[in-house]
């Protein structure tokens, strides 16, 4: 990293040197047997430069040829944006609990085993199912170096594991599933396995519902599938300074059910989402998004803040070799004091979504979604009566959170970036065929 660092500085005013670097070791199951067990090995460095006040980079998985590296990040920068921040200085970041050496000691006959017993799990419930799961371990390390004596490094590793499922009996088709994750090994599998049993129980039967506006539960993984890309949108700095964001312009103001409240929050120890600084080497914070239904912050990268005339909220993030952009690290939707029971107890006719497809493919920056519910649950007089079909709910994410009937007690962690209870809203639009 010093090396390529000083090399480019002999061409450019200001350089920084990222390096990632990643083991990773999946083992997949398909059709209820393993499919196959593989590590990879990955590693790659981008050189980001200012020059004339232009910004350039370049990336390369290649350590032999700095020459290159440097050459082609300082010709870019002819063509870059305007460079509207200066890397930072040298930072103190807070000690987080996010890797742990016990992962690089799980074995891949451990990992084989904890997928055979998910499948034996379900399958032993329902021997018609055909299910797909996967156990992953990754070991990844993460360097930064700039030119006005930023520093940053820090080693994760990430344990992934979960379980789909479909049950196929003619034309009807069932999906089920739950996974999980965490930066230290998860030896036990129970915990996902009593889900997806529970979801094949509750869908034994088939129900109907009718095509009108009615009380809806979105349970943790059908919040994830419903309501949080358009919010994940609409907080990014970059959409509210180009005007796109819908709550660009209501910063201080109500916007949400006052019960409300998101932040981002990238200190909990052993999440996925965790880390002590972003991708630019900024520290990372704890930053409220919502406080009571009240809009109170937005997410910031350093390009963007600098537009925006503000602070970085170190939440910088780059995808393969890209440039940063403002990104969630771990998004904290707070939970509230009714149970999930007492939800269901209180619709007299009603939806359960776990799971809707094809939600995303709306007017996402304009808060709309609509999607096929691949997996969902009919209430009926306060029970749950069956599982639905040909079902499509419909919505905008600020008119149904403008008015939460009630915010649950279940939290829960659906990947390593998201943590949600489940959110009654009892005015969402249903159509059936």
């Amino acid at each position: 990293m010093e090396e390529i660092l000083a090399r480019a500085l002999k061409a450019a005013d200001e350089a920084e040197v990222f390096v990632t670097s990643a083991i990773e070791t999946p083992v997949q199951f398909e059709t209820n047997r393993l499919k196959h067990i593989q590590t990879k090995q990955s590693r790659m460095v981008t050189l980001r430069v200012i020059k004339n006040g232009k910004t350039g980079y370049a990336t390369t998985t290649r350590t032999d040829d700095v020459g290159e590296l440097v050459d082609n990040a300082v010709a870019t920068a002819e063509f870059g944006q305007k460079a509207e921040f200066h890397f930072p200085d040298r930072k103190r970041f807070p000690k987080l609990e996010i890797y742990d050496p016990a992962i690089e000691k799980v074995t891949l006959e451990q990992m084989k085993q904890l997928g055979d017993e998910m499948i034996a799990a379900v399958t032993e419930y329902s021997p018609e199912v055909l299910c797909e799961a996967g156990v992953t371990k990754v070991i990844c390390e993460l360097g930064i170096l700039n030119s006005r004596g930023g520093k940053a490094s820090f080693r994760q590793t990430v344990f992934a594991l979960g379980i789909e499922g479909q049950l196929i009996r003619g034309t009807d088709m069932l999906f089920v599933g739950d996974h999980a994750s965490s930066c230290s090994p998860i030896l036990d599998s129970k915990a996902i396995t009593r889900t997806v049993v529970e979801q094949l129980r509750l869908a034994k039967r088939q129900a109907t519902v009718t095509t009108m506006p009615m009380p809806v539960i979105f349970t943790p993984d059908g919040v994830a599938s419903a309501l949080i890309l358009p919010l994940m949108s609409a907080f990014n700095g970059k959409t509210v300074l180009e005007g796109a964001s819908p709550i660009g312009g209501k910063l201080g103001q109500k916007v949400f059910d006052a019960n409300l409240t998101l932040w981002d929050d990238p200190f909990i120890p052993d999440r996925p989402g965790s880390r002590p600084c972003d991708d630019e080497g900024v520290p990372c914070q704890r930053t409220a998004l919502v406080m009571k239904g009240v809009v109170n912050q937005f997410l910031y990268d350093l390009q963007t803040a600098g537009r925006a005339k503000t602070k970085s909220t170190g939440n910088g993030r780059r995808g393969m070799g890209g440039l940063p952009s403002p990104s969630i690290n771990a998004l904290i939707v707070e939970g509230g004091k009714t149970s999930f029971k007492d939800m269901v107890k209180d619709i007299k006719e009603g939806l359960v979504v776990e799971q809707l497809m094809g939600a995303g493919q709306g007017n996402v920056l304009g808060g709309d979604f609509s999607g096929n519910v691949l997996l969902g649950f009919k209430i009926e007089n306060g029970k749950i009566v069956g599982r639905v079909k040909d079902t499509m709910v419909s919505g905008n994410v600020y008119q149904l959170l403008k008015d939460i009937t009630a915010i649950g007690s279940d939290s829960k962690w659906v990947g390593g970036a998201l943590r949600t209870p489940s959110l009654y809203i009892s005015n969402v639009s249903v159509a059936s065929r």
